[in-house]
């Protein structure tokens, strides 16, 4: 079946928040300072201006991450780990025929992730996934509302991994290769440090 071709109107943008933050003595990593606020607050600037609409997925703390403006959705099937129970809430919230996955934990996120993601192919895939040269990075994935059905399934079967579950339908790779920090992720206080300087 083709897919309409997405546009930034067409494509909702869902931030993956809803981690237990284990490497943060399980504090709310999307909350935690960086460079004087929120990290969320970072990738929510670098995102706002590609999508139409935003979702934060997240499973605690909604009230402080209602402050953003944006509407915040918790996990339909509780006890999930991983990102793929916050994907399946976020294609169920979403009311655009697309939806963009980033995670909170990436301030230099690409300014024009969206637009390398969607491509040129008129006939798009249901899914297509950032390639940093060297890996995919299965979190920063575009990815058509049809595939819900298929996702629910697949969670209710036992799967946890979102690249496996991603390139279990049509896709392709979106190559960006041009920042080195545009896929780097801060999971541990030490991780920090060496970008807390502009």
């Amino acid at each position: 079946m083709s897919l309409d071709f997405p546009t930034r109107a067409t494509i909702t943008g869902v931030v993956l928040a809803g981690g237990a933050g284990r490497r943060l003595g399980g504090r709310d990593k999307a909350l935690e300072p960086f460079r004087g606020r929120p990290l969320i607050h970072h990738v929510l600037e670098r995102l706002r201006p590609q999508v139409g609409t935003i979702l934060i997925s997240a499973n605690r703390n909604h009230d402080l991450h209602e402050r953003t403006g944006y509407r915040v959705i918790g996990d339909l099937t509780p006890g999930v780990p991983g990102p793929l129970a916050g994907l399946e809430a976020a294609l169920t919230a979403t009311a655009t025929p697309w939806l963009v996955t980033v995670p909170c934990d990436t301030p230099f996120l690409p300014l024009h992730l969206v637009a390398t993601l969607i491509g040129t192919d008129p006939e798009p895939p249901p899914v297509t996934v950032a390639h940093d040269g060297q890996r995919l990075q299965p979190a920063f994935a575009l990815l058509h509302r049809n595939l819900l059905a298929d996702l629910s399934a697949c969670l209710a079967a036992g799967e946890r991994k979102l690249g496996a579950w991603l390139t279990r339908h049509p896709w392709r790779a979106a190559r960006m290769t041009e920042d080195p920090r545009s896929f780097v992720n801060l999971n541990t206080p030490g991780d920090w440090t060496p970008w807390e300087e502009p």
